[in-house]
């Protein structure tokens, strides 16, 4: 019996002292309305479904935004498609992140804070990626989403391998609903 109570202490001391680490539950400071508005609030408002179009013209895909709960944006790229992708956008603090649920398989995770907010442009670039399985493997590193107006963004995705730079791919979305 004894040593069932000191074991049921000792738990209880365990449990009460990871509760108080402040460590394992940063804090951060929340963004200002004026870095909100610059940010998340931009990338709410494309809100709809977009096409992928070619500079020729030719539609190679769709785009869906949607907006959940008010705090995160989910973007499927090439809805329905053999390549089908998210992205999946929230604050953190002051900044926005960007995950991309690449094809490739691996998750890379790009913040921007209001450094690299320009004009009409957001440039995320990398803050960590998961599930890469060699340190050579190709990952998303950077991507620029530029509002070009209410109906057209282009978003600009470059991709490196290791810490080379091997492909930057840029799409032009145009609102359809």
């Amino acid at each position: 019996m004894k040593r069932v109570c000191v074991g049921i202490v000792l738990a209880g001391l365990c449990l009460g002292a990871c509760q108080t680490t402040s460590g394992s539950r940063p804090v951060v400071q929340a963004a200002s309305a004026q870095e909100k508005q610059a940010t998340i609030d931009r990338v709410k408002s494309l809100k709809g479904t977009w096409n992928i179009v070619e500079a020729d013209g030719k539609v190679q895909g769709q785009t869906i935004f949607s907006v959940g709960g008010g705090g995160t944006v989910r973007e499927v790229m090439f809805a329905g498609g053999e390549h089908e992708m998210t992205n999946m956008y929230h604050m953190d603090g002051q900044a926005i992140v960007c995950t991309h649920y690449c094809a490739m398989g691996n998750q890379p995770r790009m913040k921007c804070d209001s450094s690299s907010v320009s004009g009409d442009s957001i440039r995320f670039t990398l803050d960590k990626v998961s599930n890469l399985r060699k340190p050579d493997e190709s990952c998303m590193r950077e991507m620029v989403l530029t509002f070009k107006d209410p109906n057209t963004i282009e978003q600009r995705w470059i991709s490196f391998k290791g810490d080379q730079k091997t492909e930057e791919v840029v799409f032009t979305l145009k609102r359809v609903v």
